[in-house]
């Protein structure tokens, strides 16, 4: 009597095994097995991590095996199963991988293909188109697109993490939990004795380390002991944590009247500020984005504000970035000065006081929640409603969505909600962060999505001209390692561009993230279709390394750079300064943030930068959604392009007092997973 052989593998995270009665049958190309009961005499089938193995008779032969079927039912309580994979050894010693990777909760049937990637049209028979259809069915009743708030992109229909499909749920809620993780945060930075003194300032600068944990040799220290710098001030808008603002200067706006006489003293090449344009030595960094946007008024004892600042920055002859003219507000006038080095100590402090404040604003809100953050769900949505598992894209991107659904509705839930912690420090908090994203929607494009494109866009992409933009320089070869490896994935499955314009499945994907993510706006230019192999990879690396990359330059830094508070202040409580000569520092503390709403941020910026515990890097596929040998050959060389990335830039690290690592790729996660 033939028999099979089948092993079946448990996860190893909390919880994953499971006491339920599992039942597997084999459906063949020349007959169907019995339901067999998985079940060896004393023996506590099916525990974390175990790997079990069954022998399955059956009467004849079965064919080529084109679905495995497995079956959970109830013991005793409802018990969830994390099943990996089932391998099967057929009769004639043949093994076929069939890839799970999935919980399996209550009463229920999942039913697996091989583990070999195929496009609809690999698939001529009926049984495996219909297995196709089915999934997609599926998983399109349980993956609704929502509309959170109006104008944003749309979001998963979920009010709470419970409510998420288990398989996207994290392994652990209380991992997860925003107001356990803020207050555990204070607690180990021995800060919590201070995180209910609302409206309580500070004596003066000094005072701020009385919460500053000082670590030796990091980056905050620095922070700590140069923020008052300009040179410390321009190095940010490079290398800190949002490293996206800047851009050439090409000409002078009309709202921003700046004369050669104002700034001529730091000017050092003797040219004109004209000049200084036309050589490239100017930049801008414009928060217009913030004009107008309502301050935070949530708590009646503490008035919050808002500036919407503009502000000049030169390239010296040592090739470093520094401020030459602040204006706080959009509106040229009498009342809105412009601020310039030369002007009084405090006068000028005050005013790249308001400039880091602005620049935390928009970081937090556009640049690390919109554009990683959101943009990412997006993309994990619409793979999930569009693409089977078996599509080689599906299997390509699981890796780089997980979790992000999960931490994004944490978020809705905890944190950027109606009185959520975002509310608790942030003057954008009560929602302003809200407006700012309906504002920043018309901006996000998917040019702005690609990363070169990006650099070049903002006149940034000259290493001769700009040799310390550590973010560009370690940004692009990142990008181009992963380009590199998806076009090779992209090469195996597509023969031409053909393929690619007739894969509905794929087709469907690209559209929902038009239509739902991206709001069917033509401006944005999201691609409704993709007609080319070139465009597809292009497209899959916009994906991949928004969900790592990116994410990490703009997230894992915000302990770094916003831990001294008058560095990155999340509140002022002082409207702008309408006139020069006035500023006292006892004026600048009571304008920056009071002792609880400093603990909050802290607390905040020091969970923020932490990541996952069993983080995955970029490069790591330890879940094996891919079989073909040529697949694991691509992503061997994919880890090695990264390695020698990693040792490019820990060379250029060495000896720096500021060293950059926020893209080494040993320190990027696969996926927004914080």
């Amino acid at each position: 009597m033939p028999s099979y052989t089948v092993t079946v593998a448990t996860g190893s995270q909390w919880f994953a095994g499971t006491d339920d009665y599992i039942y597997l049958s084999l459906v063949g190309s020349a007959g169907c097995s019995e339901k067999h009961l998985l079940d060896k005499a004393f023996y506590n089938d099916f525990e974390r991590g175990a790997v079990d193995s069954y022998d399955i008779p059956v009467d004849e032969e079965l064919g080529e095996i084109q679905l495995v079927k497995i079956e959970k039912r109830k013991y005793w309580l409802h018990d969830d199963w994390y099943l990996k994979y089932v391998t099967l050894k057929t009769p004639h010693g043949d093994y076929v991988e069939f890839p799970c990777y999935r919980w399996i909760t209550g009463d229920s049937e999942i039913v697996l293909r091989d583990g070999r990637a195929k496009l609809a049209r690999d698939d001529q028979i009926h049984i495996l188109k219909q297995h196709r259809r089915k999934e997609l069915e599926t998983r399109q009743k349980q993956y609704r697109w929502m509309e959170w708030n109006p104008g944003f992109p749309l979001s998963i229909d979920a009010k709470c993490h419970k409510d998420l499909p288990r398989d996207i749920q994290f392994d652990s809620e209380k991992g997860v939990d925003f107001v356990l993780n803020y207050s555990k945060a204070m607690e180990n930075l021995f800060i919590n004795r201070f995180m209910h003194m609302f409206q309580s300032s500070w004596h003066d600068f000094a005072d701020f380390e009385k919460i500053f944990v000082k670590i030796s040799n990091t980056i905050s220290e620095r922070v700590m002991q140069h923020w008052q710098e300009d040179l410390m001030f321009g190095y940010q808008f490079l290398n800190g944590c949002n490293p996206v603002l800047i851009r050439r200067c090409t000409q002078l706006p009309p709202k921003l009247p700046v004369t050669t006489d104002m700034v001529e003293c730091s000017l050092e090449r003797q040219l004109t500020l004209e000049q200084e344009i036309q050589e490239g030595n100017i930049f801008i960094v414009d928060y217009e984005l913030l004009d107008g946007i309502d301050a935070n008024k949530t708590d009646p004892c503490t008035r919050q504000f808002l500036a919407a600042p503009i502000c000049l920055l030169y390239k010296n002859l040592a090739n470093k970035i520094v401020p030459i003219a602040i204006q706080l507000n959009q509106t040229p006038g009498d009342e809105n000065p412009i601020f310039l080095p030369s002007d009084a100590k405090y006068d000028w402090l005050l005013a790249k006081i308001w400039v880091r404040s602005s620049d935390f604003h928009v970081h937090q809100t556009i640049t690390h929640l919109l554009r990683t953050h959101l943009v990412s769900e997006v993309f994990g949505i619409a793979m999930y409603r569009q693409l089977p598992a078996v599509h080689p894209i599906f299997k390509l991107l699981v890796a780089h969505v997980r979790f992000t659904i999960a931490i994004n509705t944490k978020a809705r839930e905890q944190l950027i909600c109606e009185y959520g912690l975002f509310d608790k420090a942030n003057a954008t908090g009560g929602g302003g962060h809200v407006q700012m994203v309906q504002r920043a929607m018309q901006d996000l494009t998917y040019s702005s999505l690609r990363f070169p494109e990006a650099i070049r866009a903002r006149g940034m992409d000259s290493t001769k001209d700009i040799p310390y933009y550590f973010y560009r320089d370690d940004g692009l070869r990142v990008w181009e390692a992963i380009r590199s490896f998806v076009a090779e994935i992209v090469d195996l499955y597509y023969e031409n561009d053909q393929v690619v314009a007739e894969d509905v499945e794929l087709q469907a994907f690209a559209k929902d993230v038009y239509m739902y993510g991206m709001r069917g706006n033509k401006a944005s230019g999201f691609p409704k279709a993709l007609r080319s192999c070139e465009q597809l990879t292009e497209y899959l690396t916009v994906i991949i390394f928004t969900a790592s990359a990116q994410h990490a330059a703009v997230n894992f830094g915000q302990y770094d750079w916003c831990s001294w508070i008058p560095n990155a202040p999340p509140t002022m409580r002082a409207p702008p300064p309408t006139a020069k000569g006035v500023v006292t520092i006892e004026q600048i503390v009571e304008t920056l943030p009071d002792r609880g709403r400093s603990c909050w941020h802290l607390g905040a910026v020091w969970a923020l930068s932490q990541v996952q515990e069993n983080e995955l890097f970029l490069g790591m596929y330890p879940e094996e959604h891919f079989i073909e040998k040529p697949v694991k050959e691509a992503m061997a060389r994919f880890r090695k392009n990264l390695e020698a990335i990693v040792s490019v830039i820990a060379e250029r690290n060495k000896n720096k007092k500021l060293p950059y690592y926020y893209l080494s790729p040993d320190r990027i996660p696969n996926s927004v997973a914080i």
